[in-house]
């Protein structure tokens, strides 16, 4: 296996590099660096330092490479940003895309894995239900448009290019290396303010002083399980979701990781912000029934916790 992953020097991409490493694979991180970071990247892997709206750039690393799969994590993954820079997130997540699925192309790569959002697609997901593959996504902000436009363009890309893809739609990822950008840097900006013992801040729900919004996390390492499958042919799916199927609201989220860091943070309630979505969970029965159970979300904090305490401590 010859591994190119988009976005490989960020957080999911830099741990499946490591993963795709230990199994032996041949790995090649492009990544322009505009969020990720230089010493995520593995020593063992290959480095271009390439913008995925640089099409020129993309072709001459697929030729460099000569990938055999594709693990395309690179993207504007922020719903905030995409709110304030549509037409910033769509040259990022739609033209950008489409730059990797013509090198794909045109180097007869054999599989693209394309990481989606299963946090944003869906749109509201009512109390009491989760949403399925077969939900019909309502995209509400420009980041979950791109996002579902390019699966979309992987589908022509199939039946034009005969373009062998996966979908993985993720929940809200946490871990270990986490960025307090993205879908889920809520766990990381938590972490790092209870650290710090400052105030956190509850994001209204509907109304201020509310629980927050209610979100599916889904840990690093699941995550990383699902692609390495993916790239292996170990899951027949064409779209999958990538969750636990369980919610937390976020001042839940703040207590938990509060207690486990002993912190005396105080916490406040804020305005909800533009572009969220009040509540999203995955039915990911089918992710457990081919990988099997996903770690709680109980034990993937108190890991991601203890990381983000040794890192400020600078063990």
């Amino acid at each position: 296996m010859r591994l190119l992953i988009t976005g490989g020097a960020g957080f999911i991409g830099s741990n499946l590099a490591d993963k795709a490493l230990d199994a032996g694979w041949k790995v090649a991180v492009l990544d322009d660096l505009s969020s990720g970071r230089r010493e995520n990247v593995p020593a063992a892997a290959e480095f271009f330092q390439v913008d995925i709206q640089d099409s020129g750039g993309v072709e001459k690393a697929f030729a460099n490479f000569k990938p055999t799969a594709v693990s395309h994590q690179a993207a504007q993954a922020s719903v905030a940003i995409s709110v304030r820079e549509p037409q910033k997130d769509a040259s990022i997540n739609i033209i950008g895309s489409i730059n990797v699925m013509q090198a794909c192309v045109n180097h007869k790569v054999g599989h693209l894995v394309f990481a989606s959002t299963g946090g944003a697609i869906y749109g509201e997901v009512p109390d009491g239900t989760r949403a399925s593959v077969a939900t019909v996504p309502m995209p509400l902000s420009p980041y979950a448009c791109s996002k579902f436009a390019t699966e979309k363009y992987l589908d022509c890309f199939r039946h034009e290019h005969s373009l062998n893809y996966t979908v993985l739609r993720y929940a809200n990822v946490y871990g270990p290396r986490q960025d307090p950008h993205g879908e889920a840097g809520v766990v990381a900006i938590f972490c790092n303010r209870l650290l710090a013992n400052q105030p956190v801040s509850i994001f209204a729900r509907q109304t201020v002083g509310d629980p927050g919004c209610v979100r599916d996390y889904v840990f690093i390492d699941d995550v990383v399980e699902a692609n390495m499958a993916a790239l292996q042919g170990q899951i027949p799916d064409r779209v999958l979701n990538v969750g636990t199927g369980h919610e937390t609201n976020t001042l839940q989220l703040a207590e938990h990781l509060g207690k486990t860091l002993s912190s005396k943070s105080e916490v406040r309630h804020g305005d909800r912000r533009a572009g969220d979505v009040e509540r999203s969970v995955l039915d990911a029965d089918r992710l457990a029934e081919l990988l099997g159970s996903p770690v709680s979300v109980a034990d993937g904090l108190k890991i991601t916790a203890e990381w983000f305490r040794q890192r400020v401590a600078g063990t």
